[in-house]
């Protein structure tokens, strides 16, 4: 156990965690988010040794460093070849450019893929420890369906979402609301943000500890880890095999937690050449450096790619703390991060809906690549970075960016666009007939305590 990499707050005042801790608490006392004590390093051997691997065989190694001394390695390895049963196609779209598919899984979203290995761990560790959970978590439109999935008919976990009802696809919200049992999921009049504050508000209440309240947003580091994976899978199929081999990454951003989940990934030792972060119009990180100044965005944009209406990133406290500085949870920065470091290594833009719906008219007509908002987005902030840089848009050089959510997901806005109805993958079939199980509370959050001691 004296090998075990422990976990500290983003805000410094609460007392250091192991993985299990971090994983089960959620957010930590004092309102930060759980950063790793040192980020574990893979060699470049390891990285290149992962070509050979299968994608569970690479998210064993790469989890397994985080988890050190917390779980035997068979162990281990029955928990990601259950989670990881489903492809991760890498879609060429033309020259060494390519889209990255996460949305093969259960719920065809990205989110699947923290989802069901959080599930999986936290399942281990509760059943070791004999206990009870209760799962609060904000959505803006994947979470919520990943996570309900992910931890659907548990008997020592009960899930609790919010979403915020104007800004979720009618397919986003019946993954959610068609299930039951252990899932109970609120409907919020409000934005994602406001959601995500009545969770932040729950977590520090102490009439509320009798709960066991943890969360599955990206604020858990065990949803971010597993997000750490999909960077080198990427990397390990599409190498050249030459020692100098790098790849830039453009990753559509709303909580940040996909971003995080690839610095964590260039900081083992991933070669990367850049990380292009894109979001939609709520755009206070590329405006954070460009200018240095970071400012929330209140209330944030309702935009067509709506998992990314976040005006203040949870993640971003991860980041500035990774680079030197201090930013508690309300956004407030009173240590200033390496500025010069996060510009070298990430680039920022801001994509709108009319250029996001533009993109995915574009990737369609011209390559047959289907888009849906948040991947069109990503794609977007790529095209717009090689405009930038024409030196970097080298036909050899390899450009991955990724697609989060299946099209099938925004029926109404690719056939508004593209006059076509993707087809439905299994996970979608078949919803539109079935009960919704919702409940509705005002944007209060004595109103959201009063409805949780009631209910639990």
């Amino acid at each position: 156990m004296s090998n075990s990499i422990l976990y500290y707050s983003t805000n410094y005042k609460a007392e250091k965690q192991t993985f299990s801790q971090a994983l089960l608490k959620g957010l930590a006392p004092d309102k930060g988010l759980f950063m790793p004590e040192a980020i574990p390093q893979l060699s470049a051997e390891e990285i290149f040794a992962f070509s050979d691997m299968e994608y569970y065989q690479i998210a064993y190694e790469v989890i397994r460093k985080f988890l050190k001394g917390e779980i035997a390695d068979d162990e281990l390895m029955e928990l990601v070849k259950d989670a990881y049963d489903f492809d991760v196609p890498l879609e060429n779209v033309y020259e060494k450019k390519y889209v990255m598919r996460l949305d093969q899984g259960p719920t065809a979203s990205f989110k699947d893929f923290a989802a069901r290995m959080m599930g999986r761990l936290m399942q281990y560790y509760l059943k070791k420890e004999n206990k009870k959970m209760l799962i609060l978590t904000a959505t803006s439109g994947d979470t919520g369906s990943a996570i309900a999935n992910a931890f659907y008919g548990l008997d020592n976990i009960k899930v609790v979402v919010l979403f915020p009802e104007k800004e979720v696809t009618n397919r986003q919200r019946k993954q959610m609301t068609t299930l039951g049992k252990n899932v109970q999921i609120i409907s919020v009049d409000g934005k994602f943000d406001d959601c995500q504050a009545l969770v932040k508000e729950a977590f520090s209440d102490p009439d509320l500890n009798y709960l066991d309240l943890s969360s599955a947003n990206s604020i858990n580091i065990g949803r971010l880890i597993p997000q750490i994976v999909y960077y080198f899978w990427a990397f390990a199929k599409l190498r050249k095999g030459l020692p100098d081999d790098r790849i830039t990454f453009a990753v559509p951003s709303g909580n940040f937690g996909d971003m995080m989940g690839a610095v964590f990934a260039v900081h083992m030792g991933l070669p990367v050449e850049k990380l292009v972060i894109a979001t939609n119009s709520n755009d206070e990180f590329p405006k954070y450096l460009e200018t240095g100044d970071y400012q929330t965005i209140v209330p944030s944009v309702n935009c067509i790619s709506s998992a990314m209406n976040v005006g203040h990133p949870s993640n971003i406290a991860r980041l500035i703390t990774l680079y030197g500085g201090k930013m508690d949870e309300k956004g407030h920065i009173y240590e200033t991060a390496d500025l010069e470091k996060l510009r070298k290594d990430l680039f920022g833009v801001s994509v709108n809906d009319e250029q996001t719906r533009q993109t995915i008219k574009e990737a369609y007509e011209q390559y047959q690549c289907l888009l849906e908002p948040h991947g069109a987005v990503g794609w977007n902030g790529l095209m717009h970075y090689l405009e930038q840089h024409p030196e970097k848009n080298d036909p050899d050089a390899v450009f991955v960016s990724l697609e989060t959510a299946h099209p099938a997901k925004f029926p109404e806005e690719i056939n508004r666009i593209l006059n076509i109805d993707p087809l439905l993958p299994p996970s979608l079939e078949n919803l539109d007939g079935k009960p919704e199980f919702v409940d509705t509370i005002a944007l209060n959050y004595h109103a959201f305590k009063q409805y949780l001691m009631d209910k639990y």
